[in-house]
């Protein structure tokens, strides 16, 4: 796939496109010390509605789900510093996280960038270090939190491949 890189691992604010431009924007400052553990960014031309609410009903049972209505998230692994965002990547999912924000459905897709020397090899988020897929999960568990407030996330399911292309298909 080619991903549009929203942020990188050194930013510290959160920027994110403005639907009505195109343009990036500020979406906020990040509050505390989370710093996103991947290129973060969408995958131009989806969107996360209906059909990936849906999917999401299907996979969990909560009824309350609706889409986000935000392009789907993708994050990418890959060895070598990206010094900025505001580019295009190209991409190969290899999993995901279904991730419940507030009862909207926000899944982000795991992917490795294409002929990165460190992650190239990877096919499945199984082959994936497990302290990798625990940064990501916590980074999207915590990055919203304020303190003395609950948390509206959860990652009710970690999927591979297969799945990933069913979700980015749905988008």
């Amino acid at each position: 796939v080619t991903a549009f890189i929203e942020i990188v691992p050194t930013d510290t604010v959160k920027y994110e496109i403005d639907k009505e431009t195109g343009y990036l924007k500020i979406d906020r400052p990040q509050k505390y010390s989370n710093a996103v553990p991947a290129l973060y960014g969408f995958i131009p031309q989806t969107l996360c509605g209906e059909q990936i609410a849906e999917f999401a009903i299907d996979k969990t049972g909560n009824q309350k789900i609706t889409g986000d209505n935000d392009p789907l998230d993708i994050c990418i692994l890959n060895e070598k510093e990206i010094s900025h965002g505001d580019i295009l990547v190209k991409a190969r999912p290899i999993g995901g996280f279904r991730m419940i924000d507030g009862d909207q459905a926000d899944d982000k897709i795991i992917a490795v960038m294409n002929n990165d020397a460190m992650y190239e090899g990877f096919n499945d988020l199984t082959e994936v270090p497990p302290r990798v897929i625990e940064r990501l999960k916590h980074y999207f568990l915590t990055y919203k939190d304020i303190p003395g407030s609950p948390s509206n996330c959860e990652i009710t399911h970690t999927y591979g491949k297969d799945e990933a292309y069913i979700v980015i298909e749905r988008a």
